[in-house]
């Protein structure tokens, strides 16, 4: 099967952690040219993220942040916008269909899912489903975990959030 995209993300990322000068680029061009993607290892993407077919033409820009356990479809672009300077943050769990591009300042909540196509430019809740161009809500999950864990098949673990992505809000009785 070969070595896909993210582990030689995942090594190119020890090496730059390590401050080793060249050999994180030389990494970098080695995942351009054998998945057609663009995986700097200064971005910050979680343990337990897997990339959709390898990761082929997936572009991610050097400060995103990625969090833990997202599956990342391929053709996804995640970076900036022209003149504006913050850049995605993207939760635990999270489901980026085929495709999509998300682009900008925007926050992408725990347990989220980005439908194939979509360009998310404004933030998304956690537990919502968003799709179209741009991308709208098109439904808010009462109980994310419970969904995640009959689609996926596994219970998500408890894990160290990096700063910046806030934990799912439980659901109270009102709300519903």
């Amino acid at each position: 099967m070969g070595i896909d995209a993210m582990a030689l993300y995942r090594m190119g990322r020890k090496l730059y952690l390590r401050g080793i000068p060249v050999l994180p680029a030389v990494v970098r061009k080695v995942i351009h040219y054998l998945h057609g993607s663009y995986i700097p290892c200064e971005a910050d993407i979680g343990e337990g993220t897997q990339l959709g077919y390898g990761g082929m033409g997936i572009v991610i820009h050097k400060e995103a942040r990625i969090g833990q356990h997202c599956l990342i479809s391929h053709q996804v672009t995640i970076g900036g916008r022209s003149g504006i300077k913050q850049l995605p943050i993207i939760g635990d769990y999270v489901r980026i269909g085929a495709g999509a591009k998300i682009l900008g300042p925007v926050h992408i909540g725990d347990f989220a899912v980005i439908g194939a196509n979509a360009v998310v430019v404004k933030d998304v809740a956690p537990g919502a489903i968003v799709g179209g161009i741009p991308a709208r809500e098109l439904r808010r999950d009462p109980d994310p975990l419970t969904t995640y864990e009959r689609e996926m098949g596994i219970r998500p673990q408890p894990a160290r959030r990096p700063e910046g992505v806030q934990p799912v809000p439980p659901v109270s009785s009102a709300a519903q």
